[in-house]
């Protein structure tokens, strides 16, 4: 398979040059400390302990056809296939979530009656495929035991400039006022508040019809700053919806603040126990800029695309936060073992979670430098998290990277890091909610396998996934689910047995059940199985 092709400019491709943007001279730096003890925590960790929950998310694109759809035009049938098989890799490797982008521009691939259906479906802009794409990847997810997280782009309209090549029909042509083209791309203007009205009226509507597990936005609010120097033009909107600001950075800071706050407002609303979160750009300030900010030199997003990231974390107005740090251990500008702490810094004693944006695609793309030619170093990321207690997962761009796996990047974290399963993680404004009933388990007369039955109907509320627990020893009558001793996490929704890897050991069994926010349940009496 050939790898992905590069995202347009304005895409996360745009990341590793706004990262090196700033330019330090060469010599020691006070992140290389740092470096050697992440490579030292490597190899400890790799040995070490279990934790019980963790985000281990995939992100599934659809702009440009970067995952999926591969190609536009193709089937139903073939799209329903392709996208099935993305969640059976990804399940095999260990991801537990979906974070699959159903808004790319201004578009939808949901029969929507506010936006077109996206051209990435079909080739063309409104074009009707027939079905509804969301519906069905929402229940393949679910049928699979993955969580499904809607991911929307706020205000591209548009990778291209010409507004005469969208749908007449389209929002953006029918009120020209909201649309700016801005260094080759099309964006609704965020400081017109009919436009944040309209794109968070959008994206509910998805929120409100279809069972998803999350709301996720990714870095796109103002966009990332013209290579040419030029401003953001919105003169206009300043001047008739200022709102007494006279600094206009500040205002535009206002602008995403208020769009953070409200869609938060909204999806709480209608879907109370859905995610909430946002994956900004991964540096919010230099500490050259501001003594609260990282220890960098890169571009900021407070300043570039007015992105207060850390006030959305301080404010509590996301459940989790997952800043992209497409940047390896040790590089001088924007230190991968410098931004991971930082970012646990900021979360620590919050209610909001702390998710890593990874990057699959650039272990081994030949235009990388010496250290993404390093199959370890993802692996070395995840050692470093795991020193730091505020980091609760890793979000990784994206499907058809991790499909591809040029060096082996993604085996090697996998088999490091992730070769136990693992709970997703549970927010704590859920926490106190009443979790499924205790499963009751029966051993199977071959005694190979063990049948579950639900205490609760399946569904929401009802048990998501079926905790399978080994041990070697009895537990007693009130096991404990011990998450070194957690052997298998099955979908609730289609499997109600547990077949035994051939030659086990005898041992004691116990089952609990997760239901779709991560509550646990109590474990039932272990069952005690012979060796076959």
């Amino acid at each position: 398979m050939e790898p992905p092709p590069p995202c347009r400019p304005g895409r996360r491709a745009v990341l590793g040059l706004l990262g090196a943007a700033i330019t330090v001279a060469a010599g020691s730096h006070p992140a290389a400390a740092a470096a050697g003890t992440a490579r030292a925590v490597g190899q400890h960790h790799a040995a070490g302990g279990v934790g019980k929950r963790q985000m281990r998310g995939l992100w599934i694109t659809s702009l440009d056809n970067i995952d999926w759809p591969r190609h536009r035009g193709l089937s139903a049938e073939r799209l329903r296939a392709d996208f099935t098989t993305l969640l059976d890799e990804a399940r095999a490797v260990g991801f537990n979530a979906v974070f699959v982008q159903v808004r790319p521009t201004a578009d939808a691939l949901w029969p929507s009656p506010f936006e077109p259906w996206s051209q990435w479906l079909t080739g063309t802009q409104g074009k009707d495929p027939g079905w509804d794409p969301l519906e069905f990847m929402v229940g393949a997810a679910h049928e699979r035991g993955l969580a499904f997280h809607a991911w929307f782009n706020p205000f591209r309209v548009a990778i291209q400039p010409h507004l005469a090549k969208l749908l007449p029909s389209h929002p953006a042509r029918r009120n020209r006022d909201w649309a700016v083209v801005y260094n080759g791309e099309i964006y609704y203007n965020p400081g017109i508040p009919e436009v944040r009205a309209f794109v968070q009226q959008a994206v509910m509507d998805a929120v409100q019809r279809y069972d998803i597990d999350g709301v996720h936005i990714d870095d796109y609010f103002y966009p990332y700053p013209s290579h040419a120097g030029t401003e953001f033009p919105d003169d206009a909107a300043f001047a008739a919806h200022g709102r007494g600001f006279t600094d206009r950075a500040a205002w535009r800071r206002d602008n995403v603040d208020l769009m953070v706050q409200q869609l938060r407002d909204l999806v709480r609303a209608a879907r109370p126990e859905a995610a909430y979160g946002i994956s900004p750009f991964g540096v919010w300030r230099n500490r050259t800029s501001d003594p609260a900010g990282s220890a960098t030199m890169a571009l900021q997003s407070y300043d570039a695309q007015f992105s207060d990231s850390r006030a959305w974390v301080r404010n509590g107005w996301v459940d989790y936060i997952a800043p992209q740090l497409y940047w390896y251990i040790g590089l001088a500008n924007s230190d991968y073992a410098v931004l991971a702490p930082w970012w646990a810094e900021q979360t620590a004693g919050t209610d909001t979670q702390l998710w890593i944006g990874q990057s699959a695609s650039r272990p081994g793309a030949p235009d990388r430098p010496a250290a993404w030619q390093d199959p370890a170093e993802l692996s070395r990321h995840l050692a470093l998290d795991a020193t730091l207690p505020a980091i609760g997962g890793d979000l990784f761009f994206s499907a058809r990277s991790v499909r591809v796996d040029r060096i082996g990047a993604i085996r090697r974290l996998a088999a490091d890091h992730w070769r136990r399963p693992v709970l997703s993680p549970l927010l704590p404004r859920l926490a106190h909610g009443v979790p499924p009933g205790s499963p009751a388990l029966h051993s199977a007369a071959d005694r190979r396998s063990l049948r579950i039955t639900p205490a609760d109907p399946t569904g929401r509320g009802g048990p998501f996934q079926y905790a399978v627990y080994r041990y070697a020893e009895d537990p007693g009558p009130l096991p404990s689910p011990d998450p070194a001793r957690l052997t298998a996490l099955l979908p609730a929704l289609t499997v109600d047995r547990y077949l035994l890897p051939p030659d086990t050991p005898g041992s004691w069994y116990t089952v609990t059940a997760v239901d779709r926010a991560g509550r646990e349940g109590p474990a039932g009496p272990a069952v005690w199985v012979p060796s076959g």
